[in-house]
């Protein structure tokens, strides 16, 4: 939901570092890797009850996140590095509420299961979409320049971030906030459909 009206803020100064990053030869995918692999420790971090490490992690790899597109725009963006860079944020999404869960396995388990079971739907009514908006030739740079379209929604990416701090802040309370942003993004995924059943209309 906010993250178009973020990106004129944030890409000035990812832009910024990854003109420096580029010099030293650093590239895109390397940057992704490096990313997903902080991701991972972080989600780790959480599930060892170290949660102020693991949201500083987690902090990390939304940077990385941002860099690596950031210097793809520099260096020149390829199909695999959009799609290595879907794929790997996609792993580390569902790693941090299963962090949670070994946290906290008795109270956290199944509020962690319900939210993955969420993101499967926010991810494939995404990922869907994108094939489909391809396929007809459809484009759209409201998010920045992607290599796929991008369709928004109630729990985008800086939503998520912002769930993921929240629950570093007050971990206690996981359970319901998992089960509220679940919910969330069930919202989301209906409302994707709707917009695809709209776009996607077969005409005659």
């Amino acid at each position: 939901m906010f993250d178009a009206r973020l990106r004129p803020l944030i890409d000035p100064p990812l832009d910024a570092i990854a003109r420096r990053l580029t010099a030293l030869r650093l590239t895109a995918n390397a940057v992704t890797f490096l990313g997903f692999l902080i991701g991972i420790a972080g989600a780790a971090a959480i599930g060892a009850d170290y949660i102020w490490l693991g949201l500083a992690l987690i902090l990390a790899n939304r940077l990385f996140d941002g860099l690596d597109g950031a210097l793809a725009r520099q260096q020149g963006a390829t199909d695999f590095g959009g799609y290595l860079d879907i794929v790997l944020d996609f792993i580390v999404y569902a790693a941090i509420p299963l962090g949670f869960a070994a946290l906290n396995p008795v109270e956290n388990a199944l509020p962690a299961a319900f939210l993955i079971f969420s993101f499967v739907g926010t991810g494939t009514s995404f990922l869907a979409f994108a094939i489909v908006a391809a396929k007809r030739g459809m484009s759209t740079d409201l998010r920045g320049s992607k290599s796929f379209y991008y369709l928004g929604g109630l729990t985008e990416g800086t939503e998520t971030i912002a769930f993921f701090i929240l629950c570093c802040v007050l971990p206690e309370h996981f359970p319901v906030l998992a089960v509220i942003f679940g919910a969330l993004c069930w919202v989301t995924t209906a409302t994707r459909v709707l917009a695809a059943r709209s776009m996607f209309k077969e005409e005659g």
